[in-house]
């Protein structure tokens, strides 16, 4: 499992592997389930159609209403090749053996990440719907449809990591449970926007866009336009821009409030990354635009070796932090 995890996520296996190990594997096994329910919903070369049957499929495998063997065979014979990524490919290969370790986890850890993976699939069964390939381009239509789909498929997330840590690991926090769920909330809708104002052009390019259409109205813009129209985009991206730096403060409180020191580091390193792409997009309102932002390797590399030499204390994390979101 961490090869895989290793190869489809390079910086949320940075942040997995420094979790203990009885958090480490339910959350595991939970990402490389969504990434694969992902990869099924994003491949665009299927129909719309047989790309929601085969999410089904895998929906209903996960949840353990039809035999894996029956489901996966499907995914094998439609699916696989399909994948243009060697590692796309080996993860839906090894489906059999994922939902075997979801199976083998704890009943309440088991529930859990079924919990979870419901929300995150019907967030990208909306998609399949709201972005079918061939029709025509589309943007969301409002504010409240792009938080929906945050927190379908990242906002639960952060509250599925606050539940488990709650259950393994007692007193985890400084803050209550429920103040901790409701900071992990709105910490993974925080990094689900730093993806898609990341993404937006290769979105645009593929015919979806998340910026409610009312906000690129009111900014005088229709999706089509946004890419040569940086400068009036910035209207309707900046107040996103915002609001995803806002989910983000609100993990580094998440992140101060963790007592285990290995957990703290898992917890904030999204957060550090995500400042840092937010910091790289204010310093050029075009570049999610032209290119898809990502942080440099050598920059994660310094990051992880920061952390490990400041043991993680919470003032180190706090600089880090605002030298993330720098623009230099």
């Amino acid at each position: 499992m961490p090869a895989l995890l290793r190869g489809v996520s390079r910086s949320f296996y940075l942040s997995i592997r420094l979790l203990p190990a009885p958090l480490r594997h339910p959350i595991g096994v939970a990402y490389l389930l969504a990434r694969a329910t992902d990869t099924v919903a994003d491949t665009a070369g299927l129909p719309a159609d047989v790309r929601r049957d085969l999410l089904e499929t895998l929906t209903t495998a996960i949840e353990g209403r039809t035999p894996a063997h029956a489901a996966l065979a499907r995914l094998a014979a439609v699916f696989a090749q399909e994948q243009g990524g060697a590692d796309e490919r080996r993860l839906i290969l090894a489906l059999p053996q994922c939902l075997e370790q979801l199976e083998a986890l704890a009943p309440a850890d088991r529930g859990d990440v079924r919990a979870v993976l419901r929300h995150i699939t019907y967030g990208q069964a909306l998609d399949i719907e709201r972005f079918a390939p061939g029709g025509a381009p589309r943007a969301l239509q409002t504010a409240e449809q792009l938080d929906e789909y945050t927190y379908l498929v990242a906002g639960c997330v952060g509250e599925f990591w606050t539940d488990l840590c709650v259950r393994h690991l007692p007193g985890f926090a400084t803050l209550p449970p429920r103040e901790m769920r409701e900071l992990g909330r709105a910490y993974g809708m925080g990094l689900q926007l730093v993806n898609i104002l990341r993404d937006a052009g290769a979105d645009l390019a593929a015919g979806r866009c998340y910026f409610p259409a009312t906000e690129l109205a009111a900014a005088g813009l229709q999706f089509q336009d946004v890419v040569r129209h940086p400068e009036r985009f910035a209207a309707v991206r900046d107040p996103w821009l915002g609001r995803a730096q806002r989910g983000l403060d609100a993990g580094m409180r998440y992140a101060d409030a963790v007592k285990s020191r290995r957990v703290r580091v898992a917890s904030a390193l999204p957060a550090l990354l995500g400042a840092r792409t937010l910091a790289l997009l204010r310093a050029d309102p075009a570049l999610g635009l032209a290119r898809k932002v990502k942080v440099p390797r050598g920059e994660v590399h310094g990051m992880m070796a920061r952390l490990a030499f400041t043991l993680a204390g919470r003032a180190s994390l706090a600089r880090l932090y605002a030298k993330a979101a720098g623009s230099n």
